[in-house]
């Protein structure tokens, strides 16, 4: 409730995710973040390219199931800047596609969790996602709209990131900004040429080769 009245009274507003303190918010927080959990369908996967996965939340509880997967991040320079220092032989970041697909060899899996409605061109972001020919194709939280919508979103900043577990937010009044579009379901099944739907539900998809 607390974090919900700040958001209307703001005492500095952040631009972006290239933000230094946007990156570092998410940094600290998946550092000590212990995600708990299964991900059961990950423990047959290999090799993933998770795009907008931050500083490697994902790959953390992926890890936990399939300690020998190789997971490459797709992010923001910032983010990838700040994040480098978490590299391993099996975690590492990009700023485009094409490096991470390129350090991957085969890809598995594509994963993006809520990531790709910030970016410019959302519908051409999937189709060079799409174009990499990973064997499967997961999307979470996706932005659908019959009709075409652009937004500006408001949070505040310590809402960023992976949540520690059983702890409340600390107290904050800084706020960080971003652009939102969305895309209608038609169209962003179109943009998967080659691939058909494995299974659906109102904001997700699992595409197959």
């Amino acid at each position: 409730m607390l974090a919900r009245l700040l958001r209307f009274l703001p005492s500095t507003i952040i631009e972006g995710y290239e933000h230094p303190e946007l990156v570092s918010e998410i940094f600290a927080k998946t550092v000590a973040a212990e995600p708990s959990g299964e991900w059961p369908e990950i423990r047959s996967i290999e090799t993933v390219l998770d795009f907008g996965g931050a500083c490697g939340i994902h790959y953390k509880l992926a890890h936990r199931e399939a300690p020998l997967i190789r997971w490459a991040v797709v992010e923001t320079p910032a983010m990838v800047r700040q994040a480098t220092q978490l590299e391993t032989d099996r975690l590492r970041f990009f700023e485009t596609i094409e490096a991470a697909a390129a350090w991957l060899g085969g890809i598995d899996l594509m994963h993006s969790n809520g990531a790709v409605q910030y970016t410019p061109n959302p519908l051409e972001m999937v189709r060079q996602l799409a174009n990499v020919g990973a064997t499967r194709m997961q999307w979470k939280r996706l932005f659908f709209s019959d009709q075409a919508i652009s937004e500006r979103q408001r949070s505040m900043l310590v809402e960023n990131g992976p949540r520690p577990k059983g702890k409340p937010l600390r107290l904050s009044t800084k706020a960080v900004t971003y652009d939102r579009k969305s895309f209608s379901r038609p169209e962003f099944e179109a943009a998967h040429s080659g691939y058909r739907v494995e299974a659906s539900g109102s904001d997700w998809f699992s595409f197959i080769r």
